[in-house]
């Protein structure tokens, strides 16, 4: 038996011992052969690692795709477009290593100045679907909170713009997605990318990154809904989160936004030996257990447009059949209907087929 990070879970791995919640609800049983389903709930839920049968670990991950990459869309990845926005989308990076490491350091905060690459790689995105394609292409690994935060910054701005915000509310909400996760940049990286197991107080140490994220942002002259969602970003509707354990009503709606992308992202995102589980996995549990947690509303908005983002892609199913998405099924948005042949398969009327991959 050995206790791994949820980030670097392969399926075929077996589950050495049960998994439940803080709360103490089984989410899965010893003995489970992983699934990228299974997976993408561990990391929904927050569950930092998990004990696993040591036996085939090795053979698992030597026979893992690391290097295999995304297979969605391969023409766009091909495109100019997509590499002006690979490159813009690095250099946007740097420039938030860059502004971070001076607000670590004391300097005032420019919002503007932070904001001016993010825009700029919404520009290069001619429509949000078309921002949300490329960035889906850009899942090669990259675990660094920078690239993290770019990710949850755009998604952020575009999930404000389906809801219809202001523009500044979009504003403020694209600079929470910004800064959610500065706190982690105060402690060790060591830390932050263990792919082993954590000592209990390197897990308690992780955990303050929202609180300590509040603190570096305390004091500088922002919106102070931008330092709420840096502390309320784990806090959940239904209080199962943290650092305070509060209610929907107490949540500032920022953190609300920012809470749904910064786990889509996560759920999505490649790791070392695996690639980003498919978006219809994370839709899934989204619609499945994500509207008590969440903000009904926005959780809501998200996968209604989200989804549509994903209209006439092919798809390979957990059957291995593969097809095309032709329409979506709005009380089912997990499972559209996908044509296969010459056939219309209804996945909301086929329990326990689900769309595995983007083709």
């Amino acid at each position: 038996m050995k206790t791994i990070s949820s980030n670097n879970l392969v399926p075929g791995m077996v589950l050495a011992k049960s998994v439940s919640t803080p709360e103490s609800n089984r989410l899965l049983e010893k003995g489970t052969i992983l699934s990228n389903r299974d997976i993408a709930k561990l990391v929904f839920y927050s569950i930092p690692e998990v004990s696993i049968e040591e036996d085939e670990i090795d053979q698992i991950i030597s026979e893992s795709p690391s290097s295999e990459g995304l297979s969605f869309n391969e023409r766009l990845k091909q495109s100019q477009e997509f590499k002006e926005f690979k490159k813009d989308f690095e250099e946007c990076a740097t420039k938030l290593q860059q502004g971070t490491e001076d607000i670590l350091n004391g300097s005032p905060i420019n919002p503007q100045k932070m904001l001016e690459p993010i825009y700029a790689l919404l520009k290069k995105g001619k429509t949000t679907s078309d921002v949300f394609e490329m960035l889906h292409n850009l899942r090669d690994y990259d675990d660094a909170t920078y690239t993290h935060s770019i990710n949850v910054s755009l998604s952020t701005n575009i999930l404000a713009q389906w809801l219809k915000w202001n523009e500044e509310e979009i504003e403020t909400a694209t600079l929470s997605g910004l800064f959610h996760d500065i706190g982690k940049l105060t402690i060790p990286d060591s830390i932050i990318t263990k792919p082993d197991k954590l000592t209990q107080e390197e897990y308690q140490l992780i955990r303050t990154h929202a609180q300590k994220g509040y603190d570096v942002l305390r004091n500088l002259d922002i919106s102070d809904h931008i330092k709420n969602a840096a502390l309320m970003h784990h806090e959940r509707c239904d209080g199962t989160g943290y650092p305070l354990g509060l209610k929907g009503p107490q949540i500032d709606k920022y953190a609300k936004i920012v809470s749904i992308t910064d786990v889509y992202d996560a759920i999505t995102s490649a790791r070392h030996y695996r690639k980003p589980l498919c978006p219809f996995i994370a839709i899934s549990m989204f619609e499945d257990e994500g509207f008590q947690r969440y903000d009904a509303e926005m959780i809501l908005c998200f996968l209604e447009n989200i989804v549509n983002t994903y209209l006439l892609n092919t798809v390979r199913l957990s059957t291995g059949e593969t097809g095309e998405i032709v329409f979506i099924n709005r009380t089912s948005l997990s499972r559209p209907t996908v044509k296969i042949g010459n056939d219309y398969v209804d996945l909301s009327k086929c329990p326990g087929v689900y769309i595995q991959d983007l083709l």
